[in-house]
């Protein structure tokens, strides 16, 4: 026991020399920053870095502590880094995006853009975001959608991003990246799918259901049970429903909404099919205007990193030093780029906050590439 105690007092002294070290280097790195500041040089320098830590981990007597080492001076770097954004910021040399900030960017004669057909959830979070009498057209995918609005043919979208129970909608966090257009509002609205059928329908009978992906994905469990039917994917619930109406078959079968039952006279089979009875759907508002509402609070953006290891604790770190809650993180593989991904992050906070200024700033240093998708 002695022997331990002796053992943690020479550690509590090595400890402390180490805190007097540490904030002498970063009174040093002050220095560094000011003297950025004055010449416009870049806060990042890979390479030398690079440089730095191979030279000190050559200094280490065995393959562990290299290792170590070079975890530690990574660390110590990434926050001497921090460290100064935070001064460039406090300097004034800020890059605010040219987002307009707006009371109100919902207009009367603003023209709104869905996919699918009547009856599809999507114009569901559609009116319940803009109102029922607002002036809207469906397309037949989110792609033409997008299309939609880059070309001037709508001034906003309605596209789902995420289900609470299938998890995200893939090809839209693809296509924010494809496309110019930012996020400037969202709508979650409850989903309750329901087995509907033609009026002469019977569960019995069904050889052949239809729906979108995410809704076989979601009613699942009640389709395990009927492990016979065949599931059929199309572009759209609504569609899906229209198609069951359209062909007249009694051993055809919809999953959908029951108000599109009632919009395409369709008998509902059986209402209670979803896995989870607390189902939800979010809905992103997406236009190609650089607005945004003046009650925004809200950031979304994507990032790519480098192939290598601790590169996403890099970019994510920027978030913790600055105390910003990120609210959700997700993966998409990058075109062209086997095992490579980009990462899209929600987080609160707004543009001008001094934290979200030093983190962004740091983000669009490091990382390979970075894109703001929108603040709502």
């Amino acid at each position: 026991m002695e022997d331990l105690l002796k053992l943690r007092e020479e550690i509590d002294k090595i400890d402390n020399e180490i805190v007097s070290l540490y904030e002498k280097r970063m009174k040093i790195a002050e220095g560094v920053a000011r003297f950025k500041i004055e010449t416009g040089k870049k806060v990042f320098d890979r390479e030398r870095e690079v440089s730095k830590l191979n030279t000190l981990s050559a200094k280490a007597c065995t393959e562990f502590t290299k290792v170590g080492i070079i975890e530690l001076f990574e660390h110590i770097m990434a926050v001497s880094r921090k460290k100064q954004y935070q001064l460039l910021t406090e300097s004034g040399l800020v890059e605010v995006p040219e987002l307009e900030t707006v009371n109100d960017f919902v207009t009367p004669n603003a023209r709104i853009v869905f996919q699918g057909v009547e009856g599809a959830y999507s114009q569901q979070a559609m009116t319940e975001y803009f109102g029922k009498e607002c002036d809207s057209f469906h397309v037949e995918t989110w792609k033409d959608a997008m299309e939609a609005i880059q070309n001037g043919e709508a001034d906003f979208a309605v596209l789902p991003i995420e289900n609470s129970t299938a998890g995200i909608v893939s090809e839209n966090y693809d296509l924010l990246v494809e496309y110019d257009n930012y996020i400037v509002g969202e709508q979650v609205i409850q989903i309750k799918h329901a087995l509907l059928g033609t009026a002469d329908a019977d569960v019995e009978h069904i050889t052949t259901v239809y729906s979108h992906p995410q809704a076989l994905m979601q009613c699942s469990d009640f389709l395990y049970k009927h492990s016979d039917w065949e599931k059929i994917s199309l572009k759209n619930t609504a569609v899906s429903a229209k198609k069951v109406m359209e062909d007249g078959d009694s051993t055809h079968a919809a999953i959908a909404s029951t108000l599109t039952a009632e919009l395409y006279g369709l008998k509902v089979l059986d209402d209670t099919i979803s896995n989870s009875q607390n189902n939800s759907t979010r809905f992103i508002i997406v236009t190609n205007k650089k607005i945004c509402a003046k009650t925004a609070n809200r950031v979304s953006i994507c990032f790519e990193v480098a192939h290598e290891s601790g590169s996403l604790y890099h970019m994510l770190s920027h978030f913790i030093y600055n105390n910003i809650n990120m609210t959700n993180i997700q993966s998409r593989p990058i075109k062209g780029k086997s095992w490579e991904y980009r990462f899209f992050v929600d987080f609160e906070g707004r543009l001008e906050d001094t934290g979200v200024i030093n983190a962004l700033r740091g983000i669009k240093e490091e990382a390979t590439s970075m894109k703001i998708l929108g603040t709502y």
